[in-house]
């Protein structure tokens, strides 16, 4: 007898539920050695985590813009990842969409106020799906790695923004910082909690990750994406260009990317700079793995982000641990849960030699 590793046929819902629970309570326990370790108090460590994401409006309030931009970089992602095109660029799409969004304020006048908000958010669509789509054309015109071309047009984008804010038209003359002047508070995207700053902009996240899971179980367009992903020599035969429905699915994964950058321009920041993201496009990637490229689960994944990113400020506080204790937790959740999400594809089993 010999123990072997297979594929499941068809992963079991049930053990895609409990490993959950399984990776949740195995990471807290590896994470509570490692605070008892520093000399925290696991109790008041995780209270305060808890506290700090959800222990009030203000709090949640917090946590749930965190997740906006999570939410919206995380359904990009799972649209190219459907496609099998590994989309690294959703940094420099939001990017894109930020830079456009906030050309599109400065073209429509300052003064317009909520009303220019739809054409806004349209211009950081169009902006970061062209720039996805430049990638997808690449790919399927030249056979250029998209892996090598998102990544380098990560770079391109940032590094043009820097021109645009150091030295370009856009710079603020009265600040020292690399950063446009103040957006008119009447282009801010409207409050939606009471006690909080969250914005219109979680809702339009919430909506958009509802509308990419029809699209990819509801819709032609979405079954061309699946069955492109499958196997893409199978589609053609079954007459899919495959081609155009690569530089579709970057369109629309950069599009949705660039209106992450959009909610941090005109919901958070007021204003274009170069810390409007704190890596969002490359936690997207992250959130998008674990939620098994599930559109819905995208947003309950990205809460749990945000909360952490949010509530870990708060217990780093009142505990007193390094920093880098934030980001080890964080790691070894980020490690159980793909280990579980391992498990619910392949199972252990014992064969005979003979």
């Amino acid at each position: 007898m010999a123990l072997t590793v297979e594929k499941r046929l068809t992963p079991s819902k049930k053990w895609m539920v409990l490993s959950i629970f399984i990776a949740l309570g195995a990471s807290a326990i590896v994470s509570a050695i490692l605070l008892k370790f520093t000399g925290a108090d696991v109790g008041m460590a995780y209270a305060a985590l808890f506290d700090g994401a959800f222990g009030d409006t203000r709090a949640i309030g917090k946590t749930l813009i965190k997740a906006t931009p999570i939410i919206l970089t995380g359904i990009a992602v799972t649209v190219a990842f459907r496609a099998k095109i590994w989309n690294i660029g959703a940094e420099g799409q939001l990017f894109a969409g930020a830079l456009a969004s906030y050309w599109a304020y400065l073209l429509l006048g300052p003064g317009a106020g909520v009303y220019i908000l739809p054409l806004i958010f349209l211009a950081g669509f169009i902006g970061g799906g062209l720039y996805g789509g430049l990638a997808g054309f690449l790919r399927s015109r030249f056979r250029i790695n998209e892996v090598l071309t998102t990544v380098m047009l990560n770079y391109v984008i940032i590094f043009f923004m820097s021109f645009m804010l150091v030295s370009g038209p856009w710079r603020d003359p009265s600040s020292h910082f690399a950063q446009t002047p103040r957006i008119d508070k009447s282009v801010w995207l409207p409050k939606i909690m009471d006690g909080s700053k969250l914005h219109i902009g979680f809702l339009i996240a919430v909506v958009c990750a509802i509308a990419v899971y029809v699209m990819l179980t509801r819709s032609s367009l979405g079954y061309e994406i699946r069955a492109v992903g499958h196997n893409p020599r199978a589609s053609k035969f079954k007459g899919i260009n495959v081609g155009k429905t690569a530089i579709l699915a970057m369109c629309i994964s950069g599009g949705l990317a660039g209106l992450a950058g959009v909610t941090e321009v005109f919901g958070v920041a007021y204003r274009l700079k170069g810390e409007i993201s704190h890596g969002y496009g490359f936690t997207g990637i992250i959130v998008a793995v674990l939620a098994v490229l599930n559109p819905l689960a995208v947003i309950f994944v990205a809460v749990f982000f945000g909360a952490f990113a949010v509530g870990g400020v708060v217990m780093q506080v009142a505990t007193g641990v390094p920093s880098v204790i934030t980001s080890a937790i964080e790691a070894i959740i980020l490690l159980f849960f793909l280990a579980a999400g391992t498990l619910t594809h392949f199972q252990i089993v014992w064969k005979d030699k003979t």
